[in-house]
């Protein structure tokens, strides 16, 4: 995707803003709008807004897991385990 090709007017969206919304849900790629020649929104389509934001809560996990294992606060399976039988 080259985002060069998604880049259109603000005056552009008012004028044919029905027609974006389908190419968003078709297309499924982002649309720069711009204002005075300059970059100002990205609008998505909801499917791909919700993968984002889905992307982006496991990257969070992800570094979260990373500083927890940096800083030591592993616990072996097998003592998860039993750990949990303990409890259950």
């Amino acid at each position: 995707m080259r985002l060069t090709d998604r880049v259109r007017s603000i005056s552009y969206l008012k004028a044919h803003a029905a027609e974006l919304l389908r190419e968003l849900v078709d297309d499924q790629e982002p649309l720069v709008i711009t204002q005075n020649g300059e970059a100002r929104a990205v609008i998505l389509d909801i499917a791909s807004y919700d993968q984002l934001h889905e992307t982006a809560a496991l990257l969070k996990l992800l570094a979260l897991a990373d500083r927890q294992a940096e800083e030591g606060m592993l616990e072996s399976a097998a003592d998860a385990i039993a750990a949990y039988r303990l409890d259950g």
